[in-house]
C-alpha cells in the first residue's frame, strides 16, 4: 500500500491537563493503527511540566530570573530566597503527585516541609474539608499549591505564557489576527519554550517522522504547536505537518492568512479520521513516488520506467476531505471532496500506548468535588455516541458536526473497547466525554456492563431530561456511575424555553434528586447573561440555586457567562433574541466569538462576583439562608421566585407502576432462595436475597412467592430478556387476585426500595 512506509507522529502541545491525557491521538492513533499505519504519540505538555518542574529545570530557571532585569513582587523575592528549599522539594512532590511515594503526605501535612508563597495565604480549614484521616488528599492540595506558586513566579518572569492547563491562551483568544502570535513566533523562544524544544528533538530524532499531526482543542494549545512545527520546519522541512482539533473545528473554518501555513501544511476540520485517511493516501503516494534522482537513467530499464509512470496515478488532491492548504500560488484553498463520514462504530479503540501513563500528576486545585474529577486521577476518555441528540440549544454550536451529526454505537461494541482499554491501561476510570450522553444508550451500556460483570467508575455529561428516572439512575450507579454534570444553565423557565433547553426548573429538580438519591453527585453548569435576561431573572435564578442546594439535590455547580459564538443560533440570527452583534471586524484568522450589545439585558458583568461568591459558599452549604442581596454591592430586587419551588416539584407524585406497563423490569440483585413455612390458615413463602450489604427477606403467600422466585432468578440470570411489566402481569397467579393490588403490597414495595428497576 502506498502508505505503508509514512512514520507518523501524534503531537499534543502544551497544555491540556496534568492528570490524564487529552484522548485525540489516542482516538486517531487506535483508527489508524487498525488500518495499518504506524504510528507515534506523545503529550508534550506533560514532558515540558516535567522537564521544568525538576531540578535541573527549577535550577535554570531561578538561575535565569537572577541573570534577568525583572522586578520582583514581595512574593517572588521570597521564593528567590527559599529556591534552596524549592529544589530540595520539587523531586518528592513530583514523586507523590504521581502516586509514586504516598507516604509523603504526612510531611507535607504537618512536618512545614513545603516552602509557601501567596497561594498558601487563604488554605481553608483543611481538617473541615478532608476530616482527620484524610491526609493524602489534604497532602495532595497543599502539593498543588506549591507548584502553583511556583508558576504565578515562572508567569511574573521567564515564562509569561505559562499556565497548567493553558499555554499562551490570551495569544489565541478571539484572535481574528495573526499578527500577534506571528510576532510572537518570530521572536525568539524563552526559557520554557527552549525546554519544549529540547523534548521535541529527541523524539524527532527517534521517529524520524514523515508526518507530524497536532491535536489543538483549546486556545491555550496554538501558540505550543505553532512553536513546536515552526522547529520540525526548521529541522526536516519535507515533513508535513497536519493540524486538527476544537480550536480549528470552532475558530479557524474561515481561515484566510498564508502565514499560518508557514507552520502547518494542512488544516483540518471536524473529526479527523476522514480527513487524515485521505491525507495520508496523497502524501504516502507522494512519499512513494518515482523519483528521477533515484540512480541514472541509464542503468534503469527506460521500458519498466515509462510503464511504472503510466500505471502509477497518486491519488488527486482534489481528493481531499476538509482541508485547508495553501496552494503553489500562495493562496489558501479549502479542497472537501464529498466522501462519506466514517461511522462513529468504526472509529476504533483509544489506544494510549507510547503516553507514560504511570507519569502524570493527579493534583487538587479547589475544594469543589466535581472539579477535583477533572483535575485528579487517571481517567479514560471515551463516547458513547458522536455529537448531540438534543443539539436544540440556542447558545451552542449547533451547526457544527460535533454536535450536528448524532451517531450511536451497540453497547456491546462500547463495552468490547472499555475492556481493551483496562486491558491496556490498566485503569478502570471514565469519563465519557459526549455533549450529553443519550440516556437510552446508556441504559443499554449499564446493563452490559452488569451483564459481563466489567467493573468500571464513570461519569459524564448528561441533559436533565424526564428519561433520567429515579430507577434509571439507580442502574447507572450499580454500573459505576459516580457523578453527572448537566445544564441548568439559567434558572428561569422564560429563558430555558428561549434557550430551547427542552427542560423545566421542576423537571431538573426531580432529575437531580434522582441522581442524587443513587448515590450520583450532581454538578450543574449554570449561565448569566443571556440575551435579554434581566436582573430580576438573574436573581431569581439564584434563588432557585440556593433552592437546589439546600435541598441536597445539587451538589456542585458553576457560573459561566454567556459567550455569543458564530455558529450558534444566537450568532446566526441575533435579531430573534434581541441582541446586536457589534464585532470584531473579521482580519483573516480566527472567527467565532462575538461581542454583542444587549439592550434588553441587565448589566450582566455587575453579576459575576457576587454568582461567584454565592455559589462557593453554597458549595460548602454555608449561609445557605442569607438574603440574596448580600451577595452583591450594588442593590438587587428581591427574589420573585416561590420560596419552596424545589420542594413542591420534588413532593410531585410520581406515576404509579401499574401505569408502567411498558416498562422493562430489571433486577439488580442476586437469585433469592425460597422457603415455605406453614401459615395459621395457608402456606408463607420467604424469599431470601443476599446482598452486598445486607441480607433481607420478602414475604408473602406462597404462590406470589414462587412467581417472584421465578422472576427474580430469570432476571438474575438472564440480562437479555426484556421482560416489561405487562409480561410479569400475564403470568402472575390468577388465585392472587388482582397484579394491581399486588404492586401495592409490602412485598413488591420492598423489592423495589432494595433494587427491582422499571426502565
Amino acid at each position: 500500500m502506498p502508505h505503508a512506509s509514512l512514520r507518523i507522529l501524534l503531537l499534543t502541545p502544551p497544555l491540556t491537563q496534568l492528570n490524564t491525557p487529552y484522548p485525540a491521538t489516542a482516538y486517531i492513533k487506535g483508527f489508524l493503527g487498525g488500518r495499518g499505519f504506524a504510528v507515534t504519540q506523545a503529550d508534550m505538555g506533560l514532558q515540558l511540566v516535567l522537564r521544568l518542574f525538576s531540578v535541573e529545570g527549577l535550577k535554570r530557571a531561578f538561575a535565569e530570573i537572577e541573570a534577568g532585569d525583572f522586578a520582583l513582587s514581595d512574593n517572588a523575592q521570597r521564593m528567590m530566597r527559599l529556591q534552596h528549599r524549592y529544589l530540595a522539594t520539587i523531586g518528592p512532590v513530583i514523586r507523590f503527585l504521581q502516586n509514586k511515594d504516598l507516604t509523603l503526605a504526612p510531611r507535607i501535612c504537618h512536618g512545614r516541609f513545603l516552602p509557601e508563597a501567596s497561594r498558601f495565604d487563604h488554605v481553608a480549614d483543611l481538617e473541615t474539608a478532608f476530616g482527620t484521616m484524610g491526609l493524602t488528599d489534604q497532602a495532595r492540595h497543599l502539593a498543588t499549591l506549591y507548584l502553583e506558586d511556583l508558576a504565578d513566579l515562572l508567569k511574573e518572569t521567564v515564562g509569561p505564557h505559562f499556565g497548567f492547563s493553558r499555554y499562551a491562551e490570551k495569544l489565541a483568544l478571539s484572535a481574528t489576527s495573526f499578527e500577534p502570535l506571528h510576532r510572537e513566533l518570530e521572536a525568539a523562544p524563552g526559557l520554557l519554550d527552549r525546554m519544549l524544544l529540547e523534548e521535541l528533538e529527541p523524539l524527532l530524532a527517534r521517529v524520524q517522522p514523515d508526518v507530524v499531526g497536532f491535536t489543538v482543542p483549546f486556545p491555550g494549545n496554538l501558540y505550543g504547536a505553532l512553536r513546536l512545527a515552526k522547529h520540525i520546519k526548521q529541522l526536516s522541512p519535507a515533513t508535513a505537518t497536519i493540524m486538527g482539533g476544537g480550536y480549528p473545528n470552532t475558530e479557524l473554518r474561515t481561515i484566510q492568512e498564508p502565514r499560518f501555513f508557514d507552520y502547518i501544511d494542512y488544516l483540518t476540520l471536524d473529526d479527523g479520521e476522514g480527513p487524515w485517511l485521505r491525507l495520508l493516501e496523497y502524501l504516502g503516494s507522494e512519499h512513494n513516488a518515482p523519483s528521477e534522482n533515484r540512480g541514472s537513467l541509464e542503468a534503469q530499464d527506460e521500458v519498466h520506467c515509462a510503464l511504472q509512470s503510466v500505471l502509477y496515478a497518486p491519488p488527486a488532491r482534489d481528493q481531499l476531505q476538509r482541508t485547508f492548504l495553501r496552494n503553489e500560488q500562495g493562496q489558501i484553498e479549502y479542497i472537501n471532496h464529498p466522501h462519506p463520514e466514517v461511522p462513529h462504530h468504526e472509529v476504533g479503540t483509544p489506544d494510549y500506548s507510547d503516553l507514560p501513563l504511570t507519569e502524570y500528576l493527579s493534583v487538587l486545585e479547589v475544594l469543589n468535588p466535581m472539579h477535583r474529577l477533572w483535575s485528579d486521577g487517571r481517567w479514560n476518555k471515551l463516547t458513547v455516541a458522536h455529537g448531540c441528540y438534543w443539539k436544540r440549544c440556542s447558545f451552542c454550536d449547533v451547526t457544527l458536526d460535533y454536535i450536528a451529526r448524532y451517531e450511536t454505537a451497540p453497547s456491546t461494541l462500547l463495552v468490547d473497547r472499555i475492556e481493551q482499554i483496562i486491558q491496556q491501561t490498566g485503569q478502570t476510570g471514565f469519563h465519557f466525554v459526549d455533549e450529553a450522553a443519550p440516556p437510552l444508550a446508556l441504559r443499554d451500556l449499564a446493563i452490559e456492563l452488569l451483564k459481563r460483570r466489567v467493573p468500571i467508575t464513570w461519569w459524564g455529561n448528561i441533559r436533565f431530561e424526564k428519561t433520567f428516572s429515579a430507577d434509571l439512575c439507580r442502574l447507572l450507579a450499580a454500573s459505576g456511575c459516580i457523578a453527572v454534570s448537566g445544564g441548568l444553565e439559567v434558572a428561569s423557565d422564560r429563558l430555558l424555553a428561549l434557550m430551547e433547553k427542552g427542560v423545566t426548573i421542576a423537571q431538573v429538580a426531580r432529575v437531580a434528586d434522582g441522581f442524587t438519591q443513587a448515590g450520583i453527585m450532581v454538578h450543574a453548569y449554570l449561565m448569566y447573561g443571556f440575551p435579554t435576561e434581566t436582573a430580576q431573572e438573574t436573581i431569581d435564578s439564584l434563588e432557585v440555586v440556593r433552592q437546589l442546594f439546600a435541598a441536597g439535590v445539587v451538589q456542585s455547580g458553576y457560573w459561566h457567562r454567556f459567550s455569543m459564538t458564530a455558529h450558534s443560533p444566537v450568532g446566526k440570527n441575533p435579531a430573534k433574541y434581541q441582541v446586536a452583534a457589534v464585532g470584531p471586524e473579521p482580519a483573516g484568522f480566527a472567527w467565532n466569538d462575538l461581542w454583542h450589545d444587549d439592550p434588553l439585558g441587565a448589566d450582566h458583568e455587575a453579576f459575576g462576583p457576587g454568582l461567584a461568591k454565592s455559589l462557593y459558599n453554597y458549595l460548602h452549604h454555608v449561609a445557605l439562608d442569607e438574603p440574596l442581596h448580600t451577595w452583591f454591592d450594588f442593590k438587587t430586587p428581591r427574589p420573585s421566585t416561590p420560596r419552596h419551588l424545589v420542594q413542591q416539584a420534588l413532593q410531585a407524585p410520581e406515576k404509579p407502576d401499574f401505569a408502567r406497563q411498558n416498562q422493562r423490569l430489571f433486577w439488580l440483585g442476586n437469585a433469592p432462595d425460597i422457603r415455605i413455612e406453614p401459615g395459621r390458615k395457608t402456606p408463607r413463602a420467604v424469599l431470601t436475597c443476599y446482598e452486598q450489604a445486607e441480607d433481607f427477606e420478602v414475604k408473602t403467600t406462597e404462590a406470589a412467592g414462587r412467581w417472584l422466585h421465578q422472576l427474580l432468578t430469570q432476571l438474575s440470570h438472564d440480562y437479555d430478556a426484556k421482560v416489561l411489566l405487562r409480561d410479569a402481569a400475564a403470568t402472575f397467579p390468577k388465585s392472587e387476585g388482582s397484579f394491581e393490588a399486588f404492586l401495592q403490597s409490602p412485598a413488591w414495595s420492598l423489592l423495589r426500595e432494595k433494587g427491582l428497576l422499571l426502565l
